[in-house]
């Protein structure tokens, strides 16, 4: 009987993970029981997806604001140190910016304008053409944005950030200015010792810096890259891809998980003979149209997925074949058409114009967005996503 139902995510409920937690017994597990549970059987190529907080949770990678602060001071010297362009998130950068400052005497903060890295606004375009502002330009002080603009709050959070990031600050035990402007080369009129905390474009906002004078420069992926006094770290990341644990600790990354990935595929394999595929998942990338909020925090969507996941979407734009190639036909006759035309695809597409509109991003970046949206990041108790039928086409 030809298959009804194409691409399936569900959420697999599982146990509150704690440190030294065997994530692969869990995941495979909970993964059968659902199945047994709900009456569905495993397929190859599924992927089985783990979200990278309970696989740092397990591995018991986390760090105290102290921990930061020790870092931070060896790394930048303790005094006037800047702080240029941080989300704004109580979750992913209060904690850190806690321990920025506690380990310096005085912060500059500059901060990015209208909005941050991932969409979060501090005002709207309106408000910059009704004043006269140019983003890409101009370089306001506290004093001249509250002329401007008064008290701005998040749409969805109701916090004032510039208040809030001043407040945090100041109760650190450090001096604060705070600063509105997009050039990285603005923040080297106030101090040369910088922590540029974007996260996809930390490269060349570094690169900007050492090249105009900067003495020392550090992204969020130099802060804890390393172990302080014992913490947790992650070498790769460092504070990039954090969370907020307690009011004094920091959940970071996941470090190095790509064994886990495997050893999860060969023991799925071992019990149901089917070949799956598996990913560790952080945020996905897609934006809110209210908010204007790109979700992704993270420095990738997936740091760590078997081989079955590598690469790009191949396919053909079902719509484009129907209103093109074959659009005198119909019924069956069409349908025939392009399954024959599915069934006879190249192995790359790229240039062909019946490939138009399909989505150019990484497998794991499609597929993580996709678990991100299914697992929430509330209170669904759902770590573990099965997705079955991704890999599936009009053929199946």
């Amino acid at each position: 009987m030809e298959r009804k139902v194409g691409t399936i995510s569900r959420g697999i409920r599982g146990p509150i993970i704690r440190e030294g937690d065997n994530l692969v017994d869990i995941t495979v597990n909970c993964v059968l029981e659902a199945a047994e549970s709900e009456g569905f059987s495993l397929r190859d190529r599924d992927v089985i997806a783990l979200t990278e907080s309970i696989v740092a949770r397990a591995q018991g990678n986390y760090a105290s604001v102290e921990d930061i602060a020790a870092d931070v001071k060896a790394k930048l010297g303790g005094g006037t140190i800047g702080v240029i362009f941080p989300i704004l998130s109580r979750n992913r950068f209060a904690i850190c910016l806690k321990g920025i400052a506690m380990g310096a005497k005085k912060v500059v903060l500059m901060l990015s304008y209208p909005s941050d890295e991932v969409g979060n606004a501090l005002l709207t375009y309106d408000q910059l053409d009704d004043a006269g502002i140019n983003p890409y330009s101009d370089v306001l002080s506290l004093e001249k944005y509250r002329e401007l603009f008064g008290e701005n709050v998040h749409e969805f959070t109701g916090v004032d950030y510039v208040a809030y990031y001043s407040d945090i600050i100041r109760e650190a035990g450090a001096e604060v200015e705070v600063v509105f402007a997009n050039n990285p080369r603005t923040i080297l009129k106030y101090t040369d010792c910088v922590i540029n905390c974007d996260i996809h474009t930390r490269k060349r906002t570094k690169r900007i810096l050492l090249e105009n004078g900067a003495k020392v420069v550090c992204g969020l992926d130099d802060i804890l890259n390393a172990s302080v006094n014992g913490s947790g770290f992650n070498s790769k990341y460092g504070l990039l891809g954090s969370n907020k644990s307690t009011e004094d600790k920091i959940k970071l990354f996941p470090q190095e998980c790509q064994d886990l990935v495997e050893s999860i595929q060969a023991e799925i394999l071992k019990k149901t003979d089917k070949h799956v595929e598996v990913m560790v998942y952080g945020d996905g990338a897609f934006k809110d149209p209210q908010g204007k909020i790109w979700e992704l925090a993270d420095p990738v969507v997936s740091p760590a997925f078997t081989s079955g996941l590598v690469g790009t979407p191949n396919e053909l734009k079902l719509k484009y074949l129907a209103d093109n190639d074959f659009k005198n036909l119909s019924g069956a006759e069409l349908k025939d058409a392009i399954s024959k035309s599915i069934k006879e695809k190249g192995s790359n597409l790229v240039g062909n114009m019946a490939s138009q509109g399909t989505t150019p991003r990484q497998l794991t970046d499609l597929i993580g967005s996709l678990c991100d949206l299914t697992s929430g990041s509330g209170d669904k108790g759902t770590p573990i996503i099965l997705i079955q039928g991704y890999f599936d086409n009009f053929t199946d």
